[in-house]
């Protein structure tokens, strides 16, 4: 079984785990439990200081109602995992507690328990997982947010106008497929309405994260260093992502300040207001707690927001997409159903439960084809950077477009060279294998 910590840092979902400097009141860990995983001479209070402790909290699915299966309700777990780098630098998950409040039918699962309850525990995590991914940090965060700022982009400028030149390469496709997508994908008919949570429960949890969502989480910089995760190692996703923002707002602060020399042009363009007033409304519904811009006042504010739209377009999607086949084809790794309920005592289960816990043929290759399309990619796939329509008819654009791909060229061969050494190379954030949009 593909390491459950993998998924989190390298894998499809790298969005979720923070660092943990004090254990949450909830989950009922001591030192007892955790110590004989820990570097010895150490200790939980210890290793937190370091920071060397991280946790998964799966708290936003607390309570939504499952979805039934042959008659009979389905369990979602809203669990928490505890994990710890241990002195090979290695992040191993040391303790998992599958509800949120601690009770007698709640215990501490370890890694030092019967191998088939903690094989179970990890199971369950990834399900609640799983189904996260598919429908917040895929569809919502990067295919429904390109749909928003796409159909605002139609709304707001004519085609003539910079950032219409600047913006919709990378929308290309992302209308059509997202489309598709909420039939095929999302419907109450589609293939994720056959997960635990169900069409109604994931339509929930979206709803959830939604009132959540903050402009820092979507912005890479401000989302690691919230979480924490400046220093752990291995962290390529972390490692190239911030790279390729910082390349992606190079080139567009080049081209933003190009057409907008001064803030006062940024003010005077209304065709630019009415572009994030839409993406404000009817995207993130005017909600100003979380930080989203209303409208611009500065170039500086342009150039970061239009940064984290080409960001979310392309290397975002790649990162939460690219994997999907790697890491969620085989079901026992990933799944979005489990059919059993989650132990509730120790020491009670055995192989047999665990594979009638897992979906069953048929909904397993239903699963793993879902992935293996999700995948795939365009035989007329564009990679990040590429302009074939080239939409900027002055010098200077682009000459800007040809630094912009020069520097995605140079961190692809670093990114290459990197991986030669790595005995599971990290490929998904090679510029030569983003896509340009939001198109599958």
């Amino acid at each position: 079984m593909t390491g459950i910590e993998l998924k989190f840092l390298n894998g499809v979902n790298p969005g979720v785990i923070k660092r943990c400097s004090e254990l949450p009141t909830n989950f009922a860990v001591t030192e007892e439990m955790v110590k004989p995983f820990l570097e010895e001479g150490s200790s939980l209070q210890k290793e937190m200081e370091k920071g060397n402790m991280f946790l998964y909290d799966q708290k936003k699915m607390d309570g939504i109602p499952p979805a039934a299966y042959n008659g009979e309700p389905l369990h979602v777990t809203a669990g928490l995992c505890l994990f710890n780098v241990n002195p090979e630098n290695k992040l191993m998950p040391i303790a998992i507690q599958l509800n949120q409040q601690p009770s007698e039918k709640n215990p501490i699962f370890l890694p030092s328990d019967p191998e088939t309850d903690w094989l179970l525990a990890k199971m369950f995590i990834k399900n609640a997982d799983c189904m996260d991914h598919a429908s917040v940090h895929h569809l919502m965060r990067t295919h429904f947010l390109a749909e928003v700022f796409a159909v605002a982009a139609l709304r707001s400028f004519p085609v003539i106008h910079p950032m219409y030149k600047l913006l919709f390469p990378h929308f290309r496709h992302t209308l059509h497929i997202n489309t598709t997508g909420r039939l095929s994908l999302l419907g109450p008919d589609g293939v994720l309405s056959k997960s635990s949570l169900g069409f109604v429960g994931l339509m929930e949890l979206m709803r959830r994260d939604l009132s959540e969502m903050t402009y820092s989480s979507l912005c890479l910089p401000e989302n690691i260093a919230a979480r924490g995760l400046e220093s752990i190692p291995d962290f390529y996703y972390r490692d190239d992502g911030l790279k390729l923002w910082n390349i992606i707002k190079s080139f567009v602060k080049a081209v933003v300040e190009h057409y907008y020399p001064s803030d006062s042009e940024v003010h005077k363009d209304t065709e630019l207001q009415d572009w994030i007033s839409e993406v404000f409304t009817h995207g993130f519904l005017g909600n100003k707690a979380a930080g989203f811009p209303a409208a611009f006042h500065t170039v500086q504010e342009v150039v970061k927001f239009t940064t984290m739209v080409i960001f979310t377009t392309t290397v975002q999607h790649a990162a939460v997409n690219s994997g999907q086949y790697d890491y969620s084809s085989w079901a026992p790794n990933a799944t979005l159903l489990l059919r059993k309920p989650p132990p509730t005592t120790k020491g009670q289960s055995s192989m047999k439960t665990v594979l009638e816990t897992l979906p069953n043929v048929g909904e397993t290759v239903q699963f793993a084809a879902l992935t293996w399309l999700l995948s795939e990619r365009y035989t007329d796939y564009i990679p990040l950077g590429t302009y074939p329509e080239e939409r900027f008819d002055e010098p200077e654009p682009k000459q800007m477009i040809k630094e912009f791909q020069a520097e995605l060229s140079y961190l692809s061969e670093a990114i290459t060279s990197r991986n030669s050494h790595l005995e599971r190379p990290y490929t998904y954030l090679d510029p030569a294998e983003i896509e340009n949009s939001v198109s599958i």
